[in-house]
């Protein structure tokens, strides 16, 4: 059995069907592991996660850490019951009225007391060793950020067997890219960094997407971006950034949007596209 299998259990379900005792449950290991003097703190960003933030939160409640560690919630104003689960939770949490992903992780940023900080998805799952090897690679000296391989669960429309074939064409691509771009390759559900220097540089919040890489561009100017690859840090994640039934599909539509070009140059300047910005109302 795969260690995320028991989450799937609640996954993509409404809060209304999930049980009683893996609310409580989740609820008091997380009282257990939640520490006052965090040397990590870990920031969970939801906006309409009814069917999977309590998921996510199961499986942070089982998290194996000999460090101490801060869980803190984002809602960026949901209009589900997002917030009613951070609550049942026990965990603090605060409400971001502008929306963008930007905006909900500078939120959470805003109020991390952990000398480093984790960036965490609702839509995701993760491993108990997750945040403490992630956090001893950070510690690592000339390490300014790290981040994690992710992996998506298996269901009708896609393989076992096709899910590991497109991630390992997928990985060994990203292994090439994090010679010369690794801001490109990080994801805002597996990134960590000091929290200190995160905060000097700030999230860019006028922009749709594209936050993650930016201030991982950003934080480049304090040392290296370390990609963990280690199997017990691979989150399992849903099929948001994978539409496409077909396996062979999802890899020729990448390809053919990012090309290999890039590959072998290096760039401290991105163009954002005319469409990644923020509307703002006039």
């Amino acid at each position: 059995m795969n260690w995320y299998e028991k989450y799937l259990s609640i996954y993509e379900k409404p809060f209304s069907e999930v049980p009683q005792e893996i609310i409580d449950k989740t609820h008091d290991q997380l009282a257990a592991l939640q520490s006052d003097n965090p040397l990590i703190s870990i920031i969970i960003v939801a906006y309409n996660e009814e069917k999977r933030l309590q998921a996510c939160l199961w499986s942070l409640s089982e998290t194996k850490c000999k460090y101490p560690v801060e869980f803190i919630g984002v809602d960026n104003e949901s209009k589900d019951r997002t917030a009613e689960i951070y609550q049942k939770s026990g965990i603090p949490f605060y409400t971001e009225h502008q929306h963008t992903c930007g905006y909900a992780r500078q939120c959470g940023l805003n109020q991390a007391k952990g000398k480093y900080s984790m960036c965490i998805d609702s839509d995701t799952l993760y491993p108990p060793q997750y945040i403490e090897i992630m956090v001893e690679n950070l510690m690592k000296p000339g390490i300014a950020a790290v981040a994690a391989m992710w992996s998506f669960y298996p269901n009708e429309e896609h393989s076992s067997f096709q899910l590991k074939m497109y991630e390992f064409i997928r990985d060994i691509y990203i292994r090439i890219q994090n010679i010369n771009r690794p801001e490109l390759s990080v994801r805002g559900l597996a990134f960590g960094y000091e929290t200190a220097n995160a905060m000097k540089e700030g999230y860019r919040v006028e922009i749709l997407r594209g936050e993650d890489g930016s201030m991982a561009l950003s934080l480049k100017k304090y040392g290296k971006i370390k990609f963990v690859f280690d199997r017990r840090c691979r989150v399992i994640t849903g099929y948001g950034s994978l539409k496409e039934s077909s396996i062979f599909k999802a890899i020729w539509n990448r390809l053919k949007q990012y090309g290999v070009s890039r590959l072998f140059y290096k760039t401290d300047h991105y163009k954002d596209a005319e469409d990644n910005f923020l509307k703002t109302k006039s």
